[in-house]
């Protein structure tokens, strides 16, 4: 079939370095229409979780973090990586306490809804979270705003606001 795409076929491919919260390899795959080696890079990570708090007064528990790969402060929804054997419902659940201190009355598809402050925040060494609760009507003059900057994080909102409408 004319403009039929095709996997490649990887040849090798070396571990170049582990960062902890992600892997970066060079692999070299051969193209399916030239035969030809190209090296390629790829970055590899475990499962990842976002979720969407609502309080009862319908805002959302946001934080405020330093980021390395933007150097600077960003706002962003809770998140983090799945550990070993942790369901994703529950790293979310784990995340949403450790990163603001609140704990939501169900998690479903990511969305914590009924999220009040039980404790404080638990971040670890290389971590520095402050809460930012966000009214839920003003979550699009936020984005607009430029203030939420993740692609990450605007996706998750998006997929919240779709949800949302139904």
């Amino acid at each position: 079939m004319p403009g039929d795409v095709k996997d490649w076929e990887e040849m090798e491919r070396e571990l170049l370095q582990d960062c902890r919260v992600f892997t970066v390899s060079r692999m070299t795959s051969r193209s399916p229409h030239t035969g030809k080696a190209h090296p390629f890079y790829r970055i590899d990570s475990s499962d990842w979780v976002n979720v969407v708090a609502l309080t009862p007064r319908d805002e959302l528990v946001m934080v405020r973090q330093y980021r390395h790969g933007e150097g600077r402060v960003t706002l962003e929804i809770p998140g983090g990586l799945v550990d070993p054997g942790e369901s994703a419902a529950a790293a979310a659940a784990r995340e949403l306490l450790e990163e603001t201190g609140y704990r939501a009355g169900s998690v479903e598809s990511f969305v914590a809804r009924g999220a009040e402050r039980v404790a404080e925040i638990a971040n670890g060494q290389t971590e520095e979270t402050v809460v930012e609760l966000v009214p839920l009507e003003l979550l699009r003059e936020t984005l607009r705003a430029g203030r939420i900057t993740s692609a990450l994080v605007v996706a998750a909102l998006y997929w919240f606001e779709l949800e949302s409408a139904r």
